[in-house]
């Protein structure tokens, strides 16, 4: 625990090198935390707080700069909001207000980057997994089959499956009819619980071909379309904290492309109560180390459908992007949840 002075100090560092992005040293936190305390008593405790893990000292300089635990201290207990300003707040909701739902989505990105100047992600919402009413298996050429699903609302989809091997037409027709006889008014999802357990005890050859459908499987139910919106992902260009690292910048944009790690953490963020921050390692995938992601879920009709969010850098202006992103998924909710003309 940090006593009042540590804490005062604390919060006038993380304020400062938010503003201006340079060490902060200890004559600048004289003037800047209005505490009558002296250089060498300033020190002292700038000396506390490294040693706990909330600053530190870059090599190149005499002042120190806040740490992944030093904002997550300053956020949770010392950060003071800024409420979205009324104009912006009207221009926000003139902006998502009567819009088609995908086109809400996409809007709702686009302000989330043009409001923070980062990158702004919205999940888009997932479907009712569909249940399948049948599954057929055609052999198309040496190792290429078509996978037939038809769904239990009269839907089709149909994808190529590359194997490793050939199949016969009548090992083709067993392995749909095990699938019809034990999975039939099924979702994916569930045949995938149930299959887990059971597929060690199938047939080695047979095997393969499940987990082909089941991926493929996924895939057609899951839709054409991406499963988030993403702006504004060159803002991160002009940050020198991150453009000052092209690995590391390259291997964010790879994960934007890649979707699954950062779906995951938006589906995180759909089981929140509200604003969610995760700040550097805390979100667990390494091409955000240096990021901080903020989220917030949002609804239709009072069911949560989705999240929303802005990734940025760890130095960013939390007390105005977290009310820019918790006033947007509120918004968003209340268009989507609109009778649709």
């Amino acid at each position: 625990m940090l006593d009042e002075r540590a804490r005062t100090l604390l919060k006038a560092l993380v304020e400062h090198y938010i503003a201006d992005g340079q060490p902060v040293g200890s004559r600048a936190l004289s003037r800047f935390s209005g505490l009558d305390l002296s250089p060498a008593s300033i020190r002292n405790v700038m000396a506390d707080l490294e040693e706990a893990g909330f600053v530190a000292s870059p090599h190149t300089s005499a002042g120190r700069v806040p740490t992944s635990r030093g904002y997550r201290l300053f956020v949770d207990s010392l950060l003071t909001v800024r409420p979205v300003e009324a104009d912006q707040l009207g221009q926000m909701e003139g902006a998502l207000h009567g819009r088609p739902a995908s086109r809400a989505i996409a809007t709702a990105s686009q302000l989330l980057s043009q409001l923070t100047h980062f990158a702004g992600v919205v999940m888009a919402p997932r479907r009712p997994a569909s249940r399948i009413r049948q599954i057929e298996f055609l052999g198309l050429s040496d190792k290429r089959i078509l996978l037939i699903i038809v769904t239990a609302d009269g839907d089709v989809q149909n994808r190529v499956l590359v194997s490793e091997r050939s199949y016969s037409a009548s090992e083709l027709v067993a392995a749909a009819n095990y699938l019809n006889h034990n999975f039939a008014g099924l979702d994916f999802e569930q045949i995938r619980t149930r299959l887990s357990t059971e597929i060690r005890q199938l047939q080695d050859d047979i095997r393969p071909l499940m987990q082909l459908a089941l991926a493929a499987g996924d895939e057609a139910m899951s839709g054409e379309g991406s499963p988030y919106v993403i702006s504004g992902e060159r803002n991160l260009l002009d940050v020198e904290e991150l453009s000052s690292n092209m690995k590391r910048l390259r291997e964010l944009f790879e994960l934007f492309e890649q979707r699954t790690s950062l779906m995951r953490l938006l589906d995180i963020s759909n089981n929140a109560s509200g604003v969610q921050i995760f700040i550097g390692g805390e979100s667990g995938i390494a091409p955000l180390d240096e990021c901080s992601v903020i989220t917030a879920p949002y609804a239709v009709d009072g069911q949560v459908v989705g999240s929303l969010g802005v990734i940025g850098p760890t130095r960013m202006a939390y007390e105005r992007v977290i009310p820019i992103v918790d006033i947007t998924a509120r918004l968003l909710s209340s268009a989507l949840s609109q009778p649709q003309n």
